[in-house]
C-alpha cells in the first residue's frame, strides 16, 4: 500500500533553514503531481507548494520565494528546501498529491517549529 515518510523536520529560529524530506513506496512516484501540504496549529491543512512529474512548481503566496520544492523520480523522494523561517511557518508539514483529500492516506508528517 501507499506509503508517505515525510522527515526533517525540527525547531529552528527565525530567519533560520529547514530540508524536508518526503519517501514514498506503493505508488508509481514518477508519474504523479504532488505538493507539500502544512496544519498550523488550530487551522486547516493547507496547500503550501506544488510539483509535477516533470518538474514544474507552484508555491502558495506566503511562502513564494522562501521555499523550493523538488523531487528526485529515481529516489521516489520530494524535498522542500524552507528559508527564512519566520513563527507563522509554525506547523505539521506533509506531502501527498497534489490537491489530496481528507479521503486519501495521511503520513504522521513533520513537526517545524519557528521561533521568533
Amino acid at each position: 500500500q501507499v506509503q508517505l515518510v515525510e522527515s526533517g523536520g525540527g525547531l529552528v529560529q527565525a530567519g533560520g533553514s529547514l530540508r524536508l524530506s518526503c519517501v514514498t513506496s506503493g505508488m508509481i512516484f514518477s508519474i504523479y503531481p504532488m505538493g507539500w501540504y502544512r496544519q498550523a496549529p488550530g487551522k486547516q491543512r493547507e496547500l503550501v507548494a506544488g510539483i509535477t512529474s516533470d518538474g514544474s512548481t507552484n508555491y502558495a503566496d506566503s511562502v513564494k520565494g522562501r521555499f523550493s520544492i523538488s523531487r528526485d523520480n529515481a529516489k521516489n523522494t520530494m524535498y522542500l528546501q524552507m528559508n527564512s523561517l519566520k513563527p507563522e511557518d509554525t506547523g505539521v508539514y506533509y506531502c501527498n498529491l497534489f490537491r489530496a483529500t481528507k479521503s486519501h492516506y495521511w503520513g504522521q508528517g513533520t513537526q517545524v517549529t519557528v521561533s521568533s
